[in-house]
């Protein structure tokens, strides 16, 4: 594979036929994608839980309701201990994984405790979790057409409703989801 065949900075959009419960109805923000495998993060299921939750597990007060408020989602079936913050700009972090040149990935403190007093980055999507592949693991799902995959838009990420946002990605392609499912209609 040459470097322009892996796909980082690209959505993963499950197949409406993925019976994987981990991956049903998915869109998966992948941050990484190389020759030993693929790390991502899903960007549509959040949990019942709260940013305000995540902050007090940590000492943390949110400066504010709306903070606070924040939805936390289910990142992926891997750590789901741990935390990733998805976001934009990318800023100075002390554990940031590059994924373009606006959109990074962080597992540090510092970007919630700045979070948490309204001086964090301009853009978040906070996560407990990851999405794994190992080498070779993903290509083999791509070639079984268990994804689509296409570039990834910032704005589906961070702008959208979660409950948009597998449909957005899939016809950011070009593709209609309920026309390959057949249960058009009864999305």
């Amino acid at each position: 594979m040459h470097d322009t065949d892996f796909l980082g900075n690209h959505f993963l959009i499950a197949m409406p036929k993925l019976a994987d419960p981990n991956f049903f109805h998915t869109v998966t923000y992948l941050c990484e994608h190389n020759p030993e495998g693929a790390l991502g993060i899903v960007i549509n299921r959040p949990l019942q839980l709260t940013l305000r939750e995540i902050l007090r597990h940590m000492d943390l007060e949110p400066a504010t309701e709306a903070i606070g408020d924040q939805p936390v989602y289910l990142g992926g079936p891997v750590q789901q201990e741990r935390g990733f913050v998805l976001h934009r700009p990318l800023g100075d972090w002390e554990a940031t994984l590059p994924v373009s040149e606006e959109i990074g990935v962080t597992s540090s403190r510092d970007i919630l405790t700045a979070i948490a007093a309204g001086q964090g980055p301009e853009q978040s999507l906070i996560a407990l979790g990851y999405a794994g592949w190992g080498a070779g693991q993903l290509e083999q799902e791509l070639a079984a057409n268990a994804w689509l995959s296409g570039p990834a838009d910032q704005r589906i990420v961070f702008d959208l409703p979660h409950e948009q946002r597998w449909e957005a990605a899939a016809a950011r392609l070009g593709v209609d989801l309920n026309l390959l499912s057949g249960e058009a209609g009864h999305a």
